[in-house]
């Protein structure tokens, strides 16, 4: 590949998180390289095509686009124009007794819980303060000398008028809801766990109340389609990055991160799944847009023991079962919206298929399904560990698995949208095991960790002096807004911790 006169960043993994941080890094100067294992870019916010269809593979809803917001700040950063359009109503969502749409104005929430008007005041104000913190560059949690100044600065020019929020970030979600007379509105606290479980991957009895102000904020702030598929927004930042001399390869699949005397040197990486050839890249610094587990695996006797104490601590994260289906347009009601949620039960646990999320691809959108089809993508938030169970068991008992979720989760439409069953023409399910397959995500997780507390979040270090992880594993997680945070929060710390050197050269496998 030749000699480059800049220091040279490999970034494992081609997922929203990764490709952010390679452009900002490109853009600076830097030689960046983005090894990827599948064929097309953005992980679990990618689109992939099946017998004419485009199917978002996890990810559906997208924001953050918003004056301020994570995607419009590193746009303007690195001049790009993203293929999105506004939707309104963001999603509606279905509760066992009334369906309500989630709208800019929160006209309909206030409908139908005109008790809580108090509440989406005193969130509007956590919000706009998480908002103004995230285009401040706020480093959380803080790991070096430069952050910790910079959390001051940040600090000193945004605490001074927002004291009274600040217990927030010592409460759970339902003491905040509580403290608005809430608390024993079973309804609304079902809508806000419905809510944080897709946005903070807990639910109100857990999650961080400071953090659920922001993730709350999602309708207000706007939802967006993204033309051709959730996959664009990796397909734009890949074009900006090659433009910038970066280079995108796929079918890369690394299968060691090298390391000297306690420095990373470069990568060891098969061209295909069953290459025999392995090939070394060497690289000044690496970024890994992995989960803490597959990050150990790539490093092996070199792991941190920190890092290994991680993973033998850290609770496993969500899955997710997913089906994509190709449907029949002109067999769905007219005015249905494009993003459904549907809680099929007044209590008890979400996820297992008891709460799922549907996204059809718009209308206006044509390519993405055949003439008169749309695509559709129906998920649910489910435990990673019973599909392996159930394929260690026996390939039956995990296809049985797979049929029963299927036809749970297509009951809970019909419910809702009678008869939605008999326009799919199309049935692709896919579980833990297959996220797994196609993304390389420990044993299927998606989503990042459970937001419960501000001061046990994880930042991006590893132990590894030129070794970061960006993505849903690091502050703020979930969503790929949250992970473009993580990401330009990454691509400061790699400039303070390995300044440009133009004179510096690397010879590129």
């Amino acid at each position: 590949m030749g000699t480059t006169t800049s220091q040279h960043i490999i970034v494992i993994g081609a997922g929203i998180g990764g490709l952010s941080a390679a452009a900002l890094l490109a853009q600076a100067g830097y030689q960046v390289s983005v090894v990827e294992a599948q064929t097309y870019p953005g992980g679990c916010a990618s689109t992939f095509t099946h017998k004419g269809y485009q199917f978002d593979s996890g990810a559906t809803v997208v924001g953050g686009f918003q004056q301020g917001g994570p995607h419009r700040l590193i746009a303007e950063q690195l001049g790009l124009v993203w293929p999105v359009q506004r939707y309104e109503p963001a999603w509606v969502t279905h509760l066992a007794d009334r369906s309500i749409a989630l709208t800019a104005d929160n006209t309909d929430v206030l409908r139908a819980f005109p008790q809580s008007a108090g509440f989406w005041e005193h969130q509007s104000k956590v919000a706009d303060l998480g908002w103004r913190l995230s285009a401040s560059g706020l480093p959380w949690p803080p790991t070096s000398l430069a952050e910790f100044l910079q959390l001051a600065r940040v600090g000193l020019t945004t605490f001074p008028n927002d004291l009274p929020l600040l217990p927030l970030a010592l409460q759970k979600t339902y003491q905040w809801i509580r403290q608005h007379g809430l608390g024993q509105d079973k309804a609304f606290v079902r809508f806000i766990d419905a809510q944080l479980l897709i946005s903070s991957q807990t639910t109100s009895q857990y999650a961080n109340a400071m953090y659920s102000g922001t993730a709350l904020d999602l309708a207000r702030q706007g939802v967006y389609h993204v033309q051709g598929g959730i996959g664009g927004i990796a397909e734009t930042l890949v074009a900006k990055i090659q433009d910038l001399g970066g280079v995108v390869l796929y079918r890369q699949h690394v299968t060691r991160i090298a390391v000297e005397a306690g420095h990373v040197t470069g990568i060891h990486y098969k061209e295909g799944r069953r290459a025999k050839h392995e090939s070394f890249m060497p690289a000044d610094f690496v970024i890994g847009n992995l989960t803490p587990w597959s990050l150990d695996e790539l490093l092996g006797e070199a792991s941190p023991k920190h890092l290994q104490h991680e993973i033998a601590e850290r609770k496993l994260g969500w899955g997710a079962f997913a089906l994509h289906l190709g449907v029949e347009a002109d067999k769905l009601p007219a005015g249905l919206a494009d993003h459904n949620q549907i809680i099929a039960d007044p209590d008890g646990p979400l996820g297992e298929t008891r709460s799922i999320f549907m996204s059809m691809s718009p209308e206006w959108d044509a390519g993405r399904a055949p003439a008169g089809h749309r695509a559709v993508t129906v998920t649910t938030h489910t435990q990673v560990q019973p599909w392996w169970d159930a394929l260690a068991q026996h390939e039956q008992a995990y296809y049985a698995r797979k049929k029963d979720y299927t036809e749970k989760m297509l009951a809970q439409i019909d419910k809702v949208i009678p008869n939605f069953s008999g326009a799919v023409r199309l049935v692709l399910p896919g579980s833990p095991v297959t996220f797994q397959f196609y993304t390389g995500r420990h044993m299927g997780q998606v989503g990042g960790f459970a937001q419960a507390s501000l001061f046990v979040a994880r930042g991006p270090r590893t132990g590894i002096p030129n070794l970061r992880l960006v993505g849903d594993s690091i502050f703020p997680g979930q969503s790929t807004a949250g992970v473009t945070l993580g990401a330009m929060r990454v691509a400061k710390d790699v400039m303070r911790t390995m300044p440009l050197n133009l004179r510096h050269k690397v010879v590129l496998a």
